[in-house]
């Protein structure tokens, strides 16, 4: 793979704040295996010197096959006994913070709720690992991670997350809707000026057919690039203040009534209710479910979404290609990279443990294992990537190579990783945007209310 470089570091985008926190986060502190006395380590449940850390993680597939794991690492570290906690995506968040009020701190977790690392930075709820890595000797380079990855969760050289995946935003398409509609595959080079918005239109319009009868109703692309607040950067208007990078995620202004963004929202919700080669939300669920992808279903000729929806691949009842993301007028970003660090709470009894724990997780050897053990989670090590990019099946390897370099070289940091209060501010643009969607409001009527109501959740 080659250098990766992030266009936002976290060592700008928290550089300025927090410096209270900053100082307490260092003085955290854990007992080492060597320092646990037989009999007395604090858990009840353990002796002989034995200590138990708390994975807490979602309950799906993708996430608790490191229950897997656990036999292998405890069999290589006796000393430590591995409880994996689980959550299902919607209670995250809450049973995060109920265990943590509760002194039940999980000792290691990612951001896998709606919220993201800058909210749990501001809530003061992560360790500063450096002490820990600094004894450990810990090299991201031995771990084939790369130096900018790092980067995005260290804040003033203090480092609070070690990242595990890397997803990135991309698009997947049917091959077998392209084939009867006669229209060329969609490039994998994301140095292929041909391949812009307008033209993934184009050829929506070419595969669209909506009829009185759902059965024969089909749609040509959805295009689901990140969550609603970051859509507007695709096409170059940015919603948030610039300081929102060196404020500690909290922005002092947001433009969401701006001319420009309202015209970007317009772009995308023109692909439902104007091009009408986009499926509406109610139109996927019945083909697909409540929480159902309708792509899946063979009715929708393109996706963009993040690189998750690969995992399923294999199992896709039609042939599948992957592309890039079409470019949209934002020189610099077409990309969302999604980067899950693993993350010590400040909670942790046993800080030094979970670090063993998060070591292994990384490596080269188990990151390779993941990738089929988690049904395809796209591993941080670069080693082990290139056995990623051949996990699927009928899917050129050098496409799905070529997409994830071009993704990252024009990637962008999800904003739910960036931006403090997300998990309300994500609530409130799904309820606040749901009339656009159906046609009952015009982005013009709403968009007025979300900045109202976005600036108040950012000053609460």
């Amino acid at each position: 793979m080659k250098t990766i470089r992030i266009k936002k570091s976290f060592t700008l985008l928290l550089a300025t704040s927090m410096l209270v926190v900053l100082a307490l986060s260092g003085c955290s502190g854990g007992k080492s295996a060597g320092d646990v006395v037989p009999g007395n380590d604090g858990d009840s449940a353990n002796s002989g010197g034995q200590v138990t850390i708390t994975h807490y993680t979602i309950d799906s597939e993708d996430r608790t096959f490191i229950e897997k794991l656990v036999p292998d690492f405890e069999a290589q570290h006796p000393n430590i006994k591995v409880k994996v906690e689980k959550a299902p995506y919607e209670q995250f968040d809450s049973k995060l913070q109920t265990l943590i009020a509760g002194g039940k701190s999980p000792d290691v977790t990612s951001h896998y709720g709606y919220g993201g690392f800058a909210e749990y930075y501001n809530k003061d709820m992560l360790l500063d690992m450096n002490d820990i890595i600094k004894e450990d000797g810990f090299k991201a380079s031995d771990y084939n991670i790369p130096d900018d990855l790092m980067k995005i969760y260290t804040v003033k050289d203090q480092v609070y997350g070690i990242p595990v995946n890397m997803y990135v935003s991309l698009m997947l398409y049917n091959k077998d809707m392209f084939d009867a509609a006669n229209v060329p595959y969609p490039p994998s080079d994301y140095e292929d000026k041909s391949w812009t918005f307008d033209k993934m239109v184009e050829d929506a319009k070419k595969m669209t057919h909506v009829s009185n009868d759902i059965a024969k109703t089909q749609y040509g692309v959805d295009f689901t690039w990140s969550e609603r607040d970051m859509r507007p950067l695709y096409f170059g208007a940015e919603p948030y203040s610039q300081d929102t990078w060196t404020n500690g995620g909290v922005p002092s202004e947001t433009h969401f009534d701006s001319p420009e963004v309202i015209a970007a929202y317009n772009k995308l919700f023109n692909l439902i209710l104007k091009d009408k080669v986009s499926p509406t939300t109610e139109w996927s669920k019945s083909v697909a479910g409540q929480n159902g992808d309708a792509f899946v279903t063979g009715k929708v000729g393109m996706t963009v979404s993040g690189s998750w929806s690969l995992a399923g691949s294999n199992d896709f009842p039609f042939k599948v290609g992957v592309a890039a993301v079409p470019a949209g007028g934002n020189d610099k970003v077409r990309s969302v990279l999604f980067v899950d660090p693993l993350l010590i709470l400040k909670g942790s009894k046993h800080p030094k443990e979970a670090f063993e724990w998060i070591k292994y997780l990384v490596s080269d050897e188990i990151q390779e294992k993941s990738i089929d053990l988690s049904g395809g989670n796209p591993p941080v090590n670069t080693k082990a990537a290139e056995t990623y990019y051949k996990h699927f099946d009928g899917i050129d390897a050098a496409d799905v190579k070529k997409v994830y370099e071009g993704a990252v070289e024009y990637g962008f940091e999800s904003y739910n990783h960036l931006i403090t209060h997300y998990s309300q501010i994500n609530d409130m643009f799904i309820n606040e945007m749901q009339p656009i969607d159906t046609g009952h409001s015009t982005v013009e009527e709403v968009m007025p209310t979300i900045q109202k109501k976005v600036m108040e959740i950012i000053k609460r």
